[in-house]
């Protein structure tokens, strides 16, 4: 290995949603392959301070970090695809850039000069993408955006300064691009991609490595009129094809030499990649030996990105049962409103081997939730609550079963006489929004003879360690510990914990003091189950989370009834 870190700058163009985070994992997955300790950073155009506060609808999942950090949902790729465990320090924004450097010149730091985009921005820039790359052998950085984007360009110029700074031999540039099939032709066209590198060279960035998105492999005619035009060598033209599964995506990059060209560019030393990991992963979703429906009841089903890791923790609980999963997206909004309604769209629950509401804010859909939480208690279908799912689940019982007819949470009625959902003390006199709920990662103890504690212990003895970043600590006097991520402002209220105690609905996760609630679960139910943190935000391919695992698992049994 190189004693000085090596630096991989990944753009993207022609259009957004190429797939740089996906790129960018993969790349990391390789090189992690062969041995080289990495790190990966997303770099995000945007003028918010991070995407906490950002409407799903618009930004997609807001993926948590152990440290607290709300960030970019790329950073859920670049766990799943690795064995890293990020931090607040592995994304940050143009807002983050800005705040630093406006809050230097109010101290005086800069000692009078003008502040300007270049140096300061640049150089605060570049001092982020230095912090996160301390003693790794590889730092994969991800500009988000396009370029040719007007906001994105103090990034790129910061980059472009960094092979000056770092040394040509240390840094090098990866462009992703597209290069559409046209049908009524019958062909394939490099303009986009040639003018999208124009792009790039025209602020003085010269492409080392051309990543093609396409729905085929690139014949050698189109390679070699890529090469000329956008100046690189045609082994250094890659073709990223349209895969089945991202999970399939390391595998093909691998297969057009991308990591080999990586490192002969880089001159890095390093072994033979051992992929045998990615492909035991691949032939698993080749070889499934059956199919499960699982139901996702939520607010903002209409952007499929905003359930990116609940996604793919669903898929990730399949792979380990041999199964896929088809996941059938419901709007909360459905489940309300005229009775009728309501009984038809709870009917085609029916289908479903498992029902799931995800995590959400806010007041919209909340009755429709409620509706199906009933719904499937009553029909005894297994129930996975996660967050608000939980909240509800605790609303739904003390209602319906209970007896508090107007048992609400504080979040979506402040007058209720029944809060069995409340804030957190120091939750109450907080003025800002952004960064201020309990975020990041919990312990959390389990109880023992539960749902939950036998998931977590069975699945503890069984999962490689090296991979699984859900280890359970058990202590001498038997308890057994578990960290989570959290993202909320609402807990539930302990005033009403002797009501539910009735016997059937459990306590069965709180935090070490015993003051928070974590997991509940209805004992008298096949798989009835709620947390307050949020699973998915651990789970990857190599290491399915285990209510995620378990929840299919069961799910999967009750279809073979």
């Amino acid at each position: 290995m190189n004693s000085k870190t090596k630096y991989i700058f990944v753009t993207g163009g022609v259009v957004s949603s190429l797939g740089k985070g996906i790129a960018s994992s993969s790349i990391g997955a390789l090189l992690e392959a062969r041995g080289l300790s990495i790190t990966i950073q997303k770099l995000d155009p945007y003028i918010n301070v991070d995407p906490g506060t950002m409407n799903p609808f618009q930004h997609g999942e807001v993926f948590v970090t152990d440290d607290g950090a709300e960030t970019d949902l790329d950073l859920g790729h670049y766990e799943r695809f690795t064995s890293l465990s990020l931090t607040k320090i592995n994304n940050f924004t143009s807002g983050q850039v800005y705040d630093a450097v406006i809050n230097n010149e109010r101290k005086g730091i800069y000692l009078g000069k003008t502040v300007q985009v270049i140096p300061h921005i640049t150089d605060q820039i570049k001092k982020n993408i230095i912090k996160v790359s301390e003693k790794k052998d590889v730092a994969i950085i991800e500009i988000g955006g396009t370029v040719g984007d007007i906001e994105s360009l103090p990034f790129l110029e910061a980059i472009r300064q960094f092979k000056l700074d770092k040394g040509r031999e240390n840094v090098l540039y990866i462009h992703l691009t597209l290069v559409p099939y046209i049908s009524t032709a019958d062909e394939l066209k490099t303009k986009p991609t040639q003018h999208s590198v124009k792009e790039l060279r025209a602020i003085g960035i010269e492409p080392n490595i051309i990543i093609c998105r396409a729905d085929r492999l690139l014949p050698d005619d189109i390679r070699a009129k890529i090469a000329l035009f956008c100046n690189v060598e045609q082994d250094a033209v890659i073709t990223a094809k349209d895969e089945k599964s991202i999970y399939d995506v390391p595998l093909s990059l691998h297969k057009e030499r991308l990591d080999a060209k990586i490192i002969e560019y880089l001159n890095i030393w390093a072994k033979s990649p051992d992929l045998s990991a990615w492909s035991k992963i691949s032939n698993g979703f080749k070889n499934v030996k059956g199919s499960v429906q699982i139901g996702i009841i939520g607010k903002y089903v209409d952007l499929k990105e905003s359930y990116k890791s609940l996604n793919e923790s669903l898929i990730h609980g399949g792979l380990a049962n041999n199964v896929s999963v088809d996941i059938m997206y419901f709007n909360s909004e459905d489940f309300e409103g005229d009775a009728d309604k309501v009984k038809e769209s709870l009917n085609k629950l029916s289908c479903c081997g498992g029902i799931l509401v995800p995590g959400g804010f806010g007041s919209r859909g909340i009755a429709g939730m409620v509706n199906a939480i009933t719904y499937a208690r009553q029909n005894d279908i297994p129930y996975f609550g996660i967050c608000l799912g939980m909240q509800l689940m605790t609303v739904e019982y003390a209602r319906n079963v209970l007896g508090l007819d107007d048992a609400d949470s504080l979040e979506f009625n402040e007058n209720t006489p029944n809060p069995v959902i409340s804030l957190m003390e120091n939750q109450k006199n907080i003025g800002k929004m952004g960064g201020t709920m309990r975020l990041g990662a919990y312990p959390c103890v389990l109880k023992k003879n539960t749902l939950a504690y036998n998931i977590y212990y069975k699945n503890s003895k069984k999962t490689n360690s090296e991979n699984n970043k859900n280890l359970v600590k058990t202590n001498l006097d038997g308890s057994v510990y578990i960290s989570e991520r959290h993202r909320h402002r609402f807990e539930f209220n302990n005033r009403y914990k002797d009501i539910f105690n009735d016997g059937k609905f459990v306590f069965s996760g709180l935090s070490p003091d015993g003051r928070l609630v974590e997991i509940c679960e209805l004992a008298d139910r096949k798989w009835f189950l709620g947390c307050q943190f949020h699973p998915e935000f651990k789970s990857s391919p190599l290491s399915p989370h285990p209510l995620f695992k378990e929840f299919v698992a069961v799910a999967v049994k009750y279809k073979k009834k």
